[in-house]
C-alpha cells in the first residue's frame, strides 16, 4: 500500500491545531505555518512525530500546499484543515486510490458538531457562470432552492450515502491526492492568493487531464470551518475572495460566461456598496468594492484579473 503523509497549512491556527494533531496520532503529519502571529507554531512543536515547518511570510494556500508536497515523503497526499478533526481513520480514502489507477483524489465527508454532514460545503459541482453570478449577486443566499445553487450545492446528493460515489469537487479542508497527479497538473496554482478557489482549480484540471474524484462517506471529519479567514477584516476577506473567483472565471471561462460573472460581480458590488455606506454612515464600503470593481472589468475586457490589495 502507498504511503500518506497529513498535510496541515496553519495560520494563527493556535486555538484549534491541537485537536487537529491529536486526531492524526499515528500517521505521518507535515505542517507548514504561514507566518502566524500567535502561539501556533510553539503549540505545533509540543506534539511528538509532527514536522513543521515555518514560513516567515504567509505564502498562501496553494504555495503552502506546494511546498509541503516538496517537502512530504507520501505517495498520497492528505490536506486537512487546521479546524479539522479526523473522526474515522482515512485507510480507506487510499484504499480507493490503491484499487483504481485512474481515481486522483478521494474525500470523505466534513461533519457539524452535531454530526450532520456539511452539505453544500463538503462536495460541489464544479461552478457555473450561472452558479458564481447568483453567489455574487446574493441570490443563493436568498434563495437556495433555485435549480442553479442546487445542482452547484450537489442539494439533490442523497443523505444516506454508503459506497463511494464519483464527484466533481469535495473541498480541500479534507482531501486526499496522488503525488503524480499533483505533478501531472503542476500542483496548486498559486496566483490563487492567499485563499479560496485554488482546491476548484485544482479538482477541475484534475477532471480535465481525465482522473476521477471519489468521495468515500464512510469517512469522517468534524469541522470547525473559516478559522483563519475569519480573522481577516471583512475588508480582506471581500478582495481575496472576489479576486480569486474573478480568477477563477478568466481562467475557465471564455466570451459571454466570463462577461457574465464580471458583470455580475460589478453589479453585486455596486450594491453591496451602497447598503454599507447607507448603513455605516461611511463611504470606505466604496473604497473596498472600488477594487473590486476595477477587477471584474478587467476580467470583462481582457481576462487577466489584477491582485486585489489588501
Amino acid at each position: 500500500m502507498s504511503s500518506t503523509t497529513v498535510i496541515v497549512v496553519t495560520h494563527d491556527s493556535g486555538e484549534v491545531i491541537d485537536a487537529c494533531l491529536q486526531s492524526c496520532r499515528g500517521l505521518e503529519v507535515l505542517v507548514i505555518d504561514n507566518a502566524s502571529g500567535d502561539d501556533t507554531a510553539a503549540r505545533v512543536r509540543r506534539h511528538d512525530g509532527v514536522r513543521l515547518i515555518e514560513n516567515s511570510v504567509n505564502r498562501g494556500f496553494a504555495g503552502a500546499v506546494n511546498q509541503a508536497v516538496k517537502a512530504a515523503s507520501g505517495d498520497y497526499l492528505l490536506l486537512l484543515n487546521p479546524d479539522t478533526r479526523l473522526l474515522d481513520a482515512p485507510a480507506p480514502l487510499g484504499s480507493v486510490l490503491d484499487k483504481d489507477a485512474s481515481c486522483a483524489i478521494a474525500a470523505g465527508l466534513l461533519v457539524d458538531k452535531s454530526g450532520e454532514t456539511q452539505k453544500g460545503f463538503t462536495v460541489r459541482r464544479f461552478p457555473t457562470a450561472a452558479a458564481l453570478a447568483f453567489e455574487t449577486l446574493g441570490i443563493n443566499r436568498l434563495a437556495p432552492w433555485n435549480p442553479v445553487n442546487r445542482a452547484y450545492r450537489y442539494l439533490d446528493l442523497g443523505r444516506n450515502l454508503a459506497a463511494p460515489i464519483e464527484v466533481d469537487q469535495p473541498a480541500g479542508a479534507f482531501l486526499l491526492f496522488r503525488r503524480q497527479a499533483w505533478s501531472a497538473l503542476n500542483g496548486f496554482d498559486e496566483r490563487f492568493h492567499p485563499v479560496w478557489f485554488e482546491d476548484v482549480d485544482f479538482c477541475r484540471r484534475a477532471k480535465m487531464a481525465g482522473f476521477r474524484i471519489l468521495l468515500v462517506p464512510t469517512v469522517r471529519a468534524w469541522h470547525e470551518g473559516g478559522h483563519s479567514v475569519m480573522r481577516l477584516s471583512r475588508e480582506c476577506r471581500e478582495r481575496y475572495w472576489y479576486a480569486s473567483l474573478l480568477k477563477y472565471a478568466a481562467k475557465h471561462f471564455t466570451g459571454g460566461p466570463r462577461r457574465i460573472v464580471g458583470a455580475a460581480v460589478i453589479l453585486g458590488s455596486v450594491l453591496r456598496a451602497v447598503a454599507g455606506a447607507a448603513a455605516s454612515r461611511s463611504l470606505k464600503p466604496f473604497r473596498v468594492y472600488s477594487a473590486v470593481i476595477r477587477a471584474a472589468a478587467a476580467c470583462m475586457a481582457s481576462g487577466h484579473v489584477p491582485d486585489i490589495a489588501c
